[in-house]
């Protein structure tokens, strides 16, 4: 389903937006090591999202990448999105490149309910919903 990227990318996400009320920016070492990521990789990452105006970000010694108030509120669909393309929710589960109805794989029905039923909570879970939970302890981005 979700790329590696995608999944850094959401959980880079998530970190900012646990931060947004104390109004701390922060930096792609410092998320990097918190979701145990490629520093690389996260840099990538938060510059495309940066360009899709997921995130924020300013420059200089008190920069960093940051959540506003409008892009807490965003369902994460849009990052996966901006990652991995709409067509994510499209794909076929063994990867077969003509899987449909018509022709389906020997999985086909039961993934594309999963398929549908995650692109439905991804459009309806935002930011909000799912760092609420990780600042009062209740769910982890680590381990």
């Amino acid at each position: 389903m979700m790329s590696l990227t995608c999944k850094t990318g959401i959980k880079a996400v998530i970190y900012l937006a646990s931060k947004r009320d104390s109004g701390e920016k922060s930096g792609t070492k410092e998320i990097a090591d918190f979701i145990a990521a490629s520093e690389h990789t996260v840099g990538k990452v938060l510059q495309v999202l940066v360009k899709k105006n997921l995130i924020k970000s300013t420059k200089g010694p008190s920069g960093g990448f940051y959540i506003s108030g409008t892009q807490y509120k965003k369902p994460i669909i849009r990052i996966i999105e901006a990652i991995d393309g709409p067509e994510i929710f499209k794909e076929c589960g063994l990867g077969l490149k003509k899987c449909s109805s018509v022709y389906p794989c020997p999985i086909h029905d039961d993934f594309k309910d999963i398929r549908d039923r995650f692109e439905s909570m991804c459009r309806k879970k935002t930011l909000d919903d799912l760092c609420g939970p990780m600042n009062i302890g209740l769910t982890y981005l680590t381990i």
